[in-house]
C-alpha cells in the first residue's frame, strides 16, 4: 500500500493562537446517509501564519460524540489538498495538542484529510467559508501526485 503524502515538516507550522469566546448559532451539514450534522461556533482563534495574521473559527460539536472541531480550507486546496479542505482538531479522534501559556496550539503539519477524500461511502463536513484562509498552508497531508489509485494499492 502507498504511504500517505505529507508536506515536508515545517517547525514555522506550529502556532499559538489567542482564544476568544465568540458563540455563535448552530447549523446543520446535511451528510447523505447520516442525516444533519450539527455545529455550533464557539470561539475564534487568532494566530500568525507565515507573517500573516490569521483566524479560523473553532466549532462545538452538538450531537455525534460531542467535542471540538477546527476544519480549514486554504489556498492549496483544490489543487494540492482536498478541495473541501482539511480538519486540525476534532477531539472526537483525540486530535488535539493541548494548550501552552494559555495559548492553544495549532500545528498545520498534522493537518489530515477527512475520510470522505479516501471513500464514497462516507459523508464529511468540509470546512465552512468562515475558515477559509486565503494563505497556502504547506503543511500536513496532501493529495498523491500520482492520482488516487494509489491510496488503495
Amino acid at each position: 500500500m502507498a504511504r500517505l503524502p505529507y508536506f515536508p515538516y515545517d517547525p514555522g507550522a506550529r502556532v499559538a493562537a489567542a482564544v476568544t469566546d465568540a458563540p455563535g448559532e448552530a447549523f446543520e451539514v446535511v451528510l447523505s446517509e447520516d442525516g444533519p450534522f450539527r455545529l455550533a461556533r464557539l470561539a475564534w482563534l487568532s494566530f500568525e501564519l507565515a507573517g500573516r495574521p490569521l483566524r479560523l473559527a473553532l466549532y462545538r460539536l452538538l450531537g455525534y460524540a460531542g467535542g471540538l472541531f477546527l476544519p480549514f480550507r486554504d489556498a492549496t486546496a483544490g489543487a494540492e489538498t482536498y478541495g473541501g479542505g482539511r480538519y486540525l482538531i476534532d477531539t472526537v479522534k483525540h486530535a488535539d495538542l493541548g494548550s501552552e501559556g494559555g495559548l492553544l496550539v495549532l500545528d498545520f503539519n498534522f493537518a489530515y484529510h477527512p475520510s470522505c477524500v479516501y471513500s464514497p461511502r462516507w459523508d464529511c463536513p468540509l470546512a465552512p467559508p468562515e475558515n477559509g484562509l486565503e494563505v497556502r498552508v504547506e503543511a500536513g497531508e496532501r493529495l498523491p501526485d500520482v492520482g488516487w489509485d494509489a491510496l488503495s494499492t
